[in-house]
């Protein structure tokens, strides 16, 4: 069967037939047939061959951002006076700024120069300030190198999203986009237990623990960087020169996503483009809900240690107890993430999973028992991360064309820095450790969350109502037949 005798079945994920008439049309005319045993075959070589590389060096990505809190329990705050005033705060909320600003333009780029180029790159450039940072004698060289290293993390969440989003159907890429983000978040995760042990380094070579946290794991992160170049793979309309594919396989993958939604093929980014883009409030939705869910990660990324500590804990003990919810938050996002992908829902899993954090958040705050306080943080750990994915598939599933998907994941992901930035900031050293101040507005974002989640779905529903009955004026997102994901 060519391709022009094949359309992408919605319903079960694979192709099937239907009469050339109303086939898009190919880009390729001798395209092999593909069995269901073949193409998943084909996909799964895809899936082993991008995730696990992009989930290991985001995985260090989040180790290098959030390792500031091991290195201040670890005796940083102590040398660099981070008590006075509100340092430890701008030492967090520095490394936003630059991280929100260059996530476009360096989507840009990594669309130009090539996804291996670029994202390694960029992963070797921050490994050497995460060493530099491990020699720093002042606040203020501290606050520096993070800026920098907000500079360079900047393009690659967001370029990791984007490339992923290209390779898969509609309804295949939240468990990707799970797996690839849980997989970092577990590793990371262990980063605790691993900074633990780099504690124990204290006075090797003159250099305190804390600096020894630094420079390892920044070492880590040029090393698997350089590895990184030879293994990443870029988008499916270069996938050949890279000899993973063959000139068949490539125009299958091609022809496969053009079928879900006509946007394998790359539009170029102009600058009207990008104003258009940016005029669909739906993108802004998605943005602004991307924050609310990242506002928790990041608290809990940086306060979790200082929370467990305030129960009684030594740093060493806090450091290892802030790992096993991490682990649970995995089995839990995963799960979630495969509901959502079997049954083609968005908006349930979002709405789950923003609850729980809820309930995780007020346990933590109010409790009197510390075992059901640490129980509570399990709770908003896993409803924070599997709501990460969750809300990033949300908007994957709803858009079209490369262009929007670059500036969709930029723009998404920058307001995911917005989250850092209220984490670091309404959690205010003076509340320590019970923090409720910043527990509360992390509910509160919850509650937009569950309110945008029910305006967009019926926004969505009353469309594909539309479409149903033939009454839409215009093609959801300019294609016949588009419709949205509830």
């Amino acid at each position: 069967m060519s391709s022009t005798d094949e359309k992408y079945n919605d319903t079960t994920g694979h192709l099937s037939d239907l009469s050339a008439q109303e086939q898009p049309q190919s880009p390729n005319d001798d395209l092999p047939y593909y069995d269901k045993h073949a193409e998943s075959k084909l996909i799964r070589k895809i899936d082993f061959r991008l995730l696990p590389i992009l989930g290991a060096l985001y995985s260090i990505a989040l180790i290098d951002r959030v390792n500031v809190s091991n290195a201040r329990v670890a005796g940083m705050g102590e040398d660099l006076h981070l008590e006075i005033g509100n340092r430890y705060t701008v030492v967090l909320v520095v490394f936003f700024p630059p991280y929100f600003l260059f996530e476009l333009p360096s989507n840009i780029v990594l669309r130009r120069v090539g996804s291996a180029n670029w994202l390694s790159f960029i992963a070797f450039a921050w490994g050497c300030v995460m060493i530099g940072q491990g020699f720093v004698k002042s606040y203020e060289a501290l606050a520096v190198c993070r800026t920098l290293l907000g500079l360079f993390e900047a393009g690659f969440f967001p370029g990791c999203v984007y490339l992923i989003s290209c390779w898969y159907v509609r309804y295949e890429v939240q468990k990707r986009l799970a797996f690839f983000y849980i997989l970092s978040v577990l590793v990371g995760g262990f980063s605790n237990i691993l900074a633990y042990g780099l504690m124990q380094m204290e006075g090797v070579g003159g250099l305190r623990g804390w600096q020894w946290i630094f420079i390892i794991e920044g070492l880590m992160t040029v090393t698997i960087s350089v590895i990184a170049w030879f293994i990443i793979i870029d988008f499916p309309d270069k996938a050949e020169k890279k000899g993973l594919l063959t000139h068949e396989q490539a125009a299958f993958i091609v022809q496969r996503i053009e079928n879900d939604r006509r946007d394998a093929i790359p539009d170029p980014l102009t600058w009207a483009k990008f104003c258009q883009h940016l005029k669909d409030w739906k993108l802004w939705a998605f943005a602004t809900m991307f924050m609310s869910t990242t506002m928790p990660a990041y608290a809990f990324a940086y306060f979790t240690p200082v929370i467990i500590q305030g129960m009684g804990y030594t740093a060493g003990i806090a450091n290892l107890l802030s790992a096993p919810p991490v682990g649970a938050a995995v089995i839990s996002a995963l799960s979630f993430a495969w509901v959502g992908d079997k049954y083609h829902k968005r908006a349930p899993v979002i709405i789950a999973q923003a609850l729980i954090i809820i309930v995780g958040l007020m346990i933590t705050a109010y409790h009197s028992a510390d075992g059901v306080r640490y129980f509570g943080i399990f709770l908003g750990v896993a409803g924070c991360q599997g709501n990460v994915p969750a809300i990033l598939a949300y908007q994957s599933n709803n858009i079209r064309m490369q262009s929007k998907r670059s500036v969709g994941s930029a723009l998404q992901i920058g307001f995911g820095a917005i989250g850092g930035i209220i984490a670091s900031t309404a959690f205010s050293q003076k509340e320590a450790p019970t923090y409720r101040s910043g527990l509360w507005t992390t509910a509160a974002l919850q509650l937009y969350i569950l309110g945008s989640v029910c305006c967009t779905s019926l926004y969505f529903w009353r469309k594909n109502n539309q479409v149903d009955d033939g009454t839409l004026e215009k093609p959801i997102e300019g294609q016949e037949g588009f419709k949205y994901t509830l």
